[in-house]
């Protein structure tokens, strides 16, 4: 058989042959078990390879329940195993995935349990701006195809915000710049939220900021803004990368406020200018974003109250034009008159002679008529109308039969009357209210408006008070004008 030998000559197994293992001859090495080798290559490894820096691409990435990060590092050739502990994972400036190329420094240790050896991983970058940028790039991809950089997202800005809130660093030259701009412009109420804009935990810093503003309540202690300002100044790649920060990103779009993104310079450009409302190239920039110029707006007042004024005194102008006009067109008074003046003279004279010839055939009628009113012409007369009224006869029935139908005409009137009389139904129990200056009071709302009132019954007239108000105590009347006090 392969590998094991049968010495004849001695009759003795050697370490090649034989069921039961024995030492050969000068061999004073005893045989080690599975664990001591695995703690004596874990010695030697550690011990050669205490420190390394390893670059590839990752690969399995997953973070388990209890904060440790687990990975694959890879490249054309080969795979290596990496674990990196809570406490330094959480130390992590970007969120590792899977395809992204870093360098990763650590030491090289081995796993007994399964005869594997791996890198326990102290730090990890992005290996180089090139790998950074697509890790930018597929970041930018995965958002997008959730809708954070919609279009239909951006909500507008408002026209005049009464406050401000800026979240960057408080000692930069970004506030300062982003304070004068305002100043210059439109005075306004800033909030500034301080924050960390690069290195370690800026992006949470920057998130929790954004989510601060957003919960303040509306006309609160500290007053809630009409317009968020994220900013930073200038800088690299690496300097800026905590707005392009997942966290960062999600921030802004669940923002209820709107937000004007200022990171960087004109050329730069992070996934938060995405996500923002509007971009602005640089935190001046933004500044002249949030407000107008207060000077403008004055003179753009003045220019509408002059053009209100022209507007409101244009139609007068041209009435008056108008008018002038027409005026021109028409006749003079003294033309205007003459015809009627004419005509009434004309029929002055003619009324003045039909006067004068009435007068004469009246007169000439009068001495002709006087020859027939003699004394006993006139007797004759009287004579003849007597008897004319001696020989008429009067019925009775044409005298009664009128005063009958006005009698039951007055005698229906006299019963609407009484249906109509306010007073009638204070025998039945009712009562009607008035007022020193109203003679009849008919709501509730009436009734509380005056100072005293009167309820006259069917036997008589009583004065009481109306309550205060609802709920409230009746007032006391002022005791009239001689009238003593019993209280």
């Amino acid at each position: 058989m392969p590998g094991f030998s049968f010495d004849t000559e001695s009759g003795d197994d050697t370490e090649s042959g034989g069921l039961v293992a024995k030492g050969s001859r000068g061999d004073n090495a005893a045989p080690l078990s599975i664990t001591e080798i695995s703690q004596l290559l874990k010695r030697t490894v550690e011990d050669r390879f205490g420190f390394v820096r390893l670059r590839g691409e990752l690969s399995g990435v997953k973070r388990a329940a209890s904060g440790h990060f687990y990975c694959a590092l890879k490249d054309e050739g080969a795979v290596i195993d990496g674990v990196m502990w809570r406490g330094n994972a959480g130390r992590l400036t970007f969120r590792p995935e899977d395809g992204i190329e870093v360098v990763a420094t650590g030491k090289l240790t081995t796993y007994p349990g399964r005869s594997k050896y791996q890198i326990v991983i102290d730090s990890m970058a992005i290996a180089g701006e090139g790998a950074l940028l697509a890790l930018l790039e597929k970041t930018r991809r995965r958002l997008e195809a959730e809708g954070l950089f919609a279009q239909e997202r951006k909500r507008p800005l408002p026209f005049l915000p009464k406050v401000i809130g800026v979240v960057t660093s408080p000692t930069g030259a970004v506030i300062r710049d982003i304070l004068h701009r305002l100043a210059d412009r439109f005075p306004s109420h800033v909030i500034v939220w301080p924050v960390l804009v690069q290195g370690q935990g800026s992006a949470e810093q920057v998130a929790a900021a954004l989510r601060g503003f957003g919960s303040l309540a509306p006309g609160g202690a500290v007053p809630r803004p009409d317009l968020l300002i994220v900013a930073r100044g200038g800088g690299s790649i690496e300097d800026l990368w905590g707005f392009n920060e997942e966290v960062v990103v999600r921030a802004i779009a669940d923002s209820p406020i709107p937000v004007i993104s200022a990171v960087g310079h004109e050329t730069d450009t992070t996934l938060a200018d995405h996500a923002a409302d509007r971009r602005a190239p640089t935190p001046t920039a933004a500044a002249e974003i949030a407000v107008p110029v207060l000077g403008e707006l004055a003179a753009a007042i003045a220019e509408f109250g002059l053009r209100q004024r022209k507007c409101a005194k244009r139609p007068v102008q041209l009435g008056r034009e108008r008018l002038e006009a027409r005026a021109q067109r028409l006749p003079k008074p003294e033309a205007l008159l003459q015809g009627p003046a004419q005509r009434l003279d004309d029929l002055s004279e003619r009324l003045r002679r039909g006067l004068a010839d009435r007068a004469v055939k009246a007169r000439e009628q009068l001495l002709s008529d006087a020859a027939r009113l003699s004394a006993p012409l006139l007797a004759g007369q009287w004579r003849h109308a007597r008897q004319r009224l001696d020989s008429a006869r009067l019925s009775p029935a044409l005298i009664a039969r009128p005063i009958a139908e006005g009698r039951n005409r007055l005698d229906a009137l006299e019963r609407l009357r009484r249906q109509l009389d306010p007073k009638a139904p204070l025998a039945r129990g009712y009562a009607l209210v008035s007022a020193p200056d109203r003679p009849l009071i008919a709501t509730r709302e009436d009734a509380a408006g005056q100072p005293v009132l009167t309820l006259e019954f069917a036997d008589g007239t009583l004065d009481v008070l109306p309550a205060s108000g609802r709920g409230g105590k009746p007032r006391r009347p002022a005791p009239k004008p001689g009238q003593g006090d019993l209280f």
